[in-house]
């Protein structure tokens, strides 16, 4: 099998171009977006290996001396709030339950932004042991990927056996009071069979679910639109089992757009990231694990936030440089288009 690379994009060190943008100190691009929701990666390990994300073997590791410590992590959080209008945080991976100091990360941070929401996206995988001590440091909710409940294709997707621990997780979280609990589920063919399974199992378990249409962000690189399952052949399948009725989306920038099952008051979600894509309201920065700013998942062009950390720079120095890489962001992914490239780095490597 071939080695598998992080994937590194263009890097860019110091302040972007500012040209032309107005004076605010949001996060405004140049097509009048404006991101306040932030991502924060803090590690590319992960315990299990998603066809759609991993490749079988992980991802090399990010050496230590290249990870954001504790305190960068807090300083940065700290900077989007109070300087760049940011209003949500959420820590990412890889699986962020692979980082040892993440409850020292979620109470630096509620230290330092008390008022500001802060959430995890996980796989839930060792939650059950951690979720009242991230509670207690000030988490507030977690999204937790699961894509079946057929315990034989969870371990077919994930190439783990850990579906027993997942589900601990999502009960342990409940119990420490992280809600709602949101469960997220990729699309795949081999999976769609079960999808109605899983929306039972979300509804009997007071679970938001929300499914999303498989984007080519995977290592092994065998993405194909030809094969992906769409919305609208999920919607097909889960109308077989249940009456859905479209609400639309809570927030002009939410993702997902929303059904009530069988009356309600319970919703599923779909986010269409492909084939209803919803780049015109994007209000999302991204961090990586290395330090590197990054205005989209699809572009290939990122900032050296680290660098300028560990040179000195002062909060308007940072906050400069990322006022620039947002106002530069472009205005869409263009994963319909015939000349789409899928970006160097994966998921894995950016952090979801």
């Amino acid at each position: 099998m071939a080695a598998v690379d992080m994937g590194i994009p263009t890097v860019r060190s110091g302040r972007p171009s500012l040209d032309g943008r107005p004076d605010t100190p949001l996060l405004v691009d140049r097509f009048g977006r404006v991101a306040r929701d932030l991502r924060v990666s803090i590690t590319e390990k992960c315990s299990l290996r998603c066809t759609y994300c991993m490749p079988e073997e992980g991802l090399p590791p990010i050496p230590q001396r290249d990870l954001l410590t504790v305190e960068e992590i807090v300083r940065v959080v700290r900077l989007a709030v109070e300087e760049l209008g940011v209003h949500e945080v959420r820590f990412t991976g890889g699986e962020p339950l692979m980082r040892r100091e993440l409850e020292q990360i979620i109470a630096g941070c509620h230290a330092a932004v008390p008022d500001t929401p802060l959430a995890i996206t996980s796989n839930g995988i060792g939650l059950e042991h951690r979720a009242a001590a991230l509670a207690a440091a000030g988490l507030g909710r977690v999204n937790i990927s699961l894509d079946t409940v057929d315990k034989v294709g969870f371990a077919t997707l994930t190439r783990r056996d850990r579906l027993d621990s997942v589900l601990a997780g999502i009960r342990a979280a409940a119990a420490a009071g992280l809600k709602p609990v949101k469960v997220n589920a990729v699309l795949m063919r081999q999976t769609l069979s079960g999808a109605t399974d899983l929306l039972r199992w979300c509804l009997d378990n007071d679970c938001q679910l929300r499914f999303i249409e498989e984007m080519p962000l995977d290592a092994d690189q065998e993405w194909a639109r030809a094969n992906m399952v769409t919305a609208a052949e999920l919607l097909e399948v889960l109308r077989a089992r249940f009456t859905l009725d479209p609400v639309g989306r809570a927030d002009p920038a939410a993702p997902d757009e929303r059904w009530l099952v069988d009356g309600g008051p319970a919703t599923v979600g779909i986010i269409a990231s492909v084939t209803r894509k919803f780049c015109g309201d994007c209000d999302r920065t991204r961090l990586t694990a290395d330090g590197m700013l990054r205005s989209c998942l699809f572009s290939d062009e990122e900032f050296d936030l680290r660098h300028a950390l560990r040179s000195g720079a002062d909060d308007a120095e940072l906050a400069a440089i990322w006022r620039g890489a947002m106002w530069n962001k472009w205005a869409g992914h263009g994963i319909d288009t015939a000349g789409f490239v899928p970006p160097e780095r994966t998921m894995g490597a950016i952090g979801g």
